[in-house]
């Protein structure tokens, strides 16, 4: 079976370094320019295994496309290219939830494709280990148990270890609120609050990651594991988060790079708008989206968490 990646950035382009170790892979960009040498994933030259092109056309011959866009993006990128898409092996890898629709990559794209195998690959991973062939184990979840069993034999290799789920909502929903919790640890870092700050933040974010996600369907225990507590612990302890970075920055009221991609910044707004409408407190949740917005200062926000009712745990 033929596997495709839809987007070249860095994580798009290490999973088709990863998976080229079963066979030939296709990595669409935009622009493919670049030949061997991503800029996007530095110091990483590509196998002959894999095939470059920013033919979409022929790229989505393959059976399995793996969906490696931005959350933002996808909704825009299945309005114009759907067609091509219907009927295969989708899986999509964005973390996030769109602002548009305040749901994850799985509904769109059922709705947009709805003939389709819809899984999401997600967990704790960084691009460059994946590339630099670091062992990484991440959750395969699919509604279907027969079709994620074929995709996680297929996009298996010696060192991506895939578990499988059948929780689409709950793996896709624990990689999207991470990021949101991840900017919080980040800020309490930059802001110099410590590790034991860190730490309350990292708990007290997984509570609410947990209780949105039970409200929304998914199951408590997928929370629990890789795409859910794994990812989470990766992502607000490691400066190789773009979103843990972006958090510190704002903490240590620096400046942070426009040009980068922060995932969680967008999802925390579409997080606030949620929570509102389902009825769910998220006061972490709601103060990086305003953090993010600089509709609130650091202090105030600090303030404002710490100063909240008291309560049992």
């Amino acid at each position: 079976m033929s596997v495709a990646i839809l987007g070249a950035g860095a994580f798009g382009t290490a999973l088709a370094v990863a998976l080229s170790a079963n066979g030939p892979v296709t990595l669409w960009a935009r622009d493919a320019a670049w030949g061997r040498d991503n800029p996007r994933l530095p110091g990483v030259t590509l196998p002959d295994a894999i095939r470059v092109t920013d033919d979409l056309g022929s790229a989505t011959q393959a059976g399995t496309l793996l969906l490696a866009l931005p959350a933002q993006a996808l909704g825009g990128f299945l309005a114009d290219h759907a067609a091509l898409l219907d009927g295969k092996r989708l899986v999509s890898t964005a973390k996030g939830i769109d602002l548009t629709r305040l749901t994850g990559p799985s509904t769109l794209l059922s709705e947009a494709c709805p003939q389709a195998t819809i899984a999401v690959l997600t967990g704790p991973s960084f691009a460059a280990d994946i590339a630099r062939g670091l062992p990484t184990a991440l959750t395969l979840a699919c509604a279907d148990r027969k079709a994620g069993l074929t995709l996680q034999h297929q996009l298996s290799t010696p060192v991506l270890r895939l578990y499988l789920s059948g929780d689409i909502i709950g793996a896709e929903l624990g990689g999207a609120l991470k990021n949101v919790i991840a900017i919080a640890a980040g800020v309490v870092i930059g802001a110099g609050l410590g590790d034991s700050a860190r730490a309350a933040i990292i708990t007290r974010g997984f509570a609410e990651m947990t209780r949105l996600a039970i409200r929304l369907g998914a199951r408590s225990g997928t929370l629990a594991g890789l795409s859910g507590l794994g990812d989470l612990t990766l992502t607000c302890t490691s400066a190789q988060s773009r979103n843990f970075r972006f958090g510190q920055a704002i903490g240590a009221r620096q400046p942070f790079d426009a040009a980068i991609t922060v995932e969680g910044a967008a999802t925390a707004r579409a997080v606030a708008a949620l929570s509102r409408k389902r009825g769910e407190d998220m006061p972490i949740a709601a103060m990086v989206a305003r953090l993010a917005e600089s509709s609130i200062s650091v202090d105030d926000a600090i303030q404002h968490l710490m100063t909240r009712p008291l309560k049992e745990e």
